[in-house]
């Protein structure tokens, strides 16, 4: 529109010198349209509400002009970019009240180039200004809806992005506490049952209370390797080794072995990378349930099996326990003790964080057990298809 006003300007100049040359009007003819000019020019930027200075200046724009069509008719058609100016400066109904005021000029500045009555003269400009003002105020309403949306889709942006920083926040917490169940706390736990039993040992066995304090102490220092890795990245100090899970169950294998429970680890399938969150859960889903099997199972012997199938890595942990009865053999179980574990004897976030676990990977959580026959632990996670 700005474009489009000095056109029709310069154009309407160029035809008022082409057809009345020397003529005593020209010198203001061509002064008010330079002034004109200069006003367009250094008028204000238009905004969503009017100020005094714009209206001042819309004001003045039109003035000049309407003195300029009194003089020379042929500036009437500046008068369309000014219907423009005035529907983005004022409001609604003064907007429509001056392009109401500029048609009638631009109808009288017609009829007086062309002489004579005409009715398209008069009908014309008036439809004209009609339907622009009507697709102009359509397009801004249009407009301050499109806004009022982006408005309401930023809000919910924002609170869309606050609640999920509050699940994650929690989600993370969920898993810290898991975490710490399965490393520092299981720790802790195994370190107080061995030195309470080295404690009764020390005058009678003092060789095998010194064995329960060596195993104490090679627990203590996994809990600090474990304490550290918490503080630097929160991954499973076995598997920041670099030997992958194989070499981290075997390691747990040997280290929960003992005079009392005898850790066996095995690995079937072909070896593949597995993504660190599965490699970690797995991984405190063993030394978890291995946990539950020293504290409440009673066994002599415990294994851990390790099964590739390529579509899924299946972690077994059976012992030779005391048993219990689940609610249904090979059912998927949600909240009953763990491996080894009596009913009465559930405690903490044994069960419940390895099935968060293999939920949270869309894995499956199966124990089989019976009185008497020990327990079977099964955890399933699928994997991703080979690229």
């Amino acid at each position: 529109m700005h474009t489009a006003f000095f056109l029709l300007l310069g154009s309407s100049l160029a035809r008022f010198l082409l057809r009345h040359p020397g003529e005593p009007r020209t010198p203001w003819i061509i002064a008010l349209s330079v002034c004109l000019a200069l006003l367009y020019v250094s008028g204000p930027a238009l905004g969503t509400r009017p100020t005094p200075h714009r209206l001042a200046w819309l004001v003045l724009v039109v003035a000049v002009w309407s003195v300029l069509v009194s003089l020379a008719p042929s500036f009437a058609w500046c008068a369309v970019p000014l219907f423009y100016t005035g529907l983005r400066t004022l409001p609604p109904r003064a907007a429509l009240l001056l392009v109401a005021v500029l048609t009638a000029f631009v109808v009288t500045a017609q009829v007086q180039l062309a002489g004579r009555f005409d009715p398209d003269l008069l009908l014309a400009p008036p439809a004209w200004a009609a339907v622009a003002s009507a697709v102009f105020l359509y397009m801004q309403r249009q407009a301050a809806r499109q806004r009022e949306l982006i408005d309401d889709l930023l809000r919910t942006r924002r609170e869309l992005a606050a609640t999920e920083r509050r699940e994650g926040t929690l989600a993370e917490r969920q898993r810290l506490s898991m975490e710490i169940h399965d490393t520092l706390a299981q720790g802790l736990s195994s370190q107080q049952m061995l030195l309470q039993a080295a404690d009764r040992l020390w005058d009678t066995d003092p060789a095998k209370a010194r064995a329960h304090v060596r195993t104490a102490e090679s627990i203590t220092e996994r809990g600090l390797a474990d304490a550290r890795r918490f503080v630097h990245d929160l991954a499973p100090a076995d598997l920041a080794d670099g030997g992958g899970l194989t070499e981290a169950l075997r390691a747990l294998a040997r280290r929960e072995s003992d005079a009392t429970l005898s850790v066996r680890f095995h690995a079937e399938g072909t070896p593949v990378p597995l993504p660190d969150r599965v490699g970690s859960a797995l991984l405190r889903i063993a030394q978890g349930a291995l946990a539950n099997v020293r504290e409440h199972a009673h066994a002599t012997t415990a294994a851990l099996t390790l099964t590739l199938l390529g579509d899924q890595v299946v972690l077994d942990v059976a012992d030779d326990g005391r048993g219990f009865t689940p609610p249904g053999a090979g059912e998927r179980v949600a909240g009953e003790p763990a491996a080894g574990a009596s009913a009465a004897g559930v405690r903490g976030h044994g069960l419940p964080a390895i099935r968060a676990r293999a939920a949270q990977l869309g894995g499956a959580l199966t124990i089989e057990s019976a009185p008497g026959e020990g327990t079977v632990l099964s955890v399933s996670i699928p994997l991703e298809p080979a690229s």
